[in-house]
């Protein structure tokens, strides 16, 4: 049978499109891949743990795949913290509340040096800072052998200077007359006798050793403290089983 050339360039025409034609392909735009976030925790703590969203949780508790502590409670709690100080009991609470972004200046932790010598790095993250920091160090120890108080653990940014320090508490307290009250004088009876109101919000800034020994006749160690009655001072006729360090002035 004959074909007419033209049939037959057709047929190769045909042919050599379907062998040099790109392959037709389909791209799906609304698959995305999320990335899972892993936690990175403390493991000072025999009990507890604390990760680097903010959440305090037990051993048990813990997600065994992302090693997070669950979504409940407090984020960022600073339970048993004396917030004037930035200093709390627990390790792990400690670093808790450093985490938190109105506690700690990221941009100024990330420039604190891990050691003192000068080839020391940086801390990489806010999470390692607070975990760096929240442990037992030299400044929280006396005679090498025991602890100034019970809040050891601290996260303050140290100034460079004790001068730059106490400028920076004068002023925050600018404008404020601080009045010291009679034994279990209320801090609304002390000011008002005065002829002024009390500023609650300042009590944090005015319980710290650096101002209370200014106004008030320490004799012994000031220590850090919380409760409802602080800042106080620990009268002469105390509880004689009080002892030197147990004593907040």
């Amino acid at each position: 049978m004959f074909r007419h050339p033209r049939s037959i360039d057709l047929i190769l025409l045909s042919l050599f499109f379907l062998q040099f034609s790109p392959p037709a392909t389909a791209i799906r735009k609304d698959v995305s891949l999320k990335l899972k976030h892993y936690c990175k925790t403390t493991v000072q703590g025999r009990y507890n743990l604390t990760d680097d969203n903010g959440y305090v949780c037990d051993a048990f508790s813990i997600d065994p795949r992302s090693r997070c502590c669950p979504r409940r409670g407090d984020q960022f709690s600073c339970q048993g913290c004396n917030i004037g100080s930035q200093c709390c009991n627990s390790y792990e609470f400690c670093v808790s509340c450093c985490l938190n972004p109105e506690m700690t200046r990221i941009e100024l932790a990330l420039k604190v040096k891990i050691a003192k010598p000068v080839t020391a790095g940086i801390y990489g993250s806010i999470f390692d800072y607070c975990a760096g920091r929240c442990r037992h160090n030299s400044e929280s120890v006396v005679h090498e052998n025991a602890y100034l108080s019970e809040f050891h653990h601290c996260f303050s940014i140290q100034s460079n200077s004790s001068e730059s320090s106490s400028a920076q508490l004068e002023s925050t307290l600018a404008g404020i007359n601080v009045i010291v009250g009679r034994q279990g004088e209320s801090c609304d009876s002390a000011c008002k006798s005065n002829g002024q109101s009390c500023v609650p919000n300042k009590l944090a800034v005015l319980n710290q050793c650096e101002v209370i020994k200014k106004y008030m006749s320490c004799k012994g160690a000031c220590l850090s403290s919380v409760g409802a009655d602080q800042p106080a001072e620990v009268v002469d006729d105390a509880p004689v089983h009080l002892s030197d360090r147990e004593r907040e002035d």
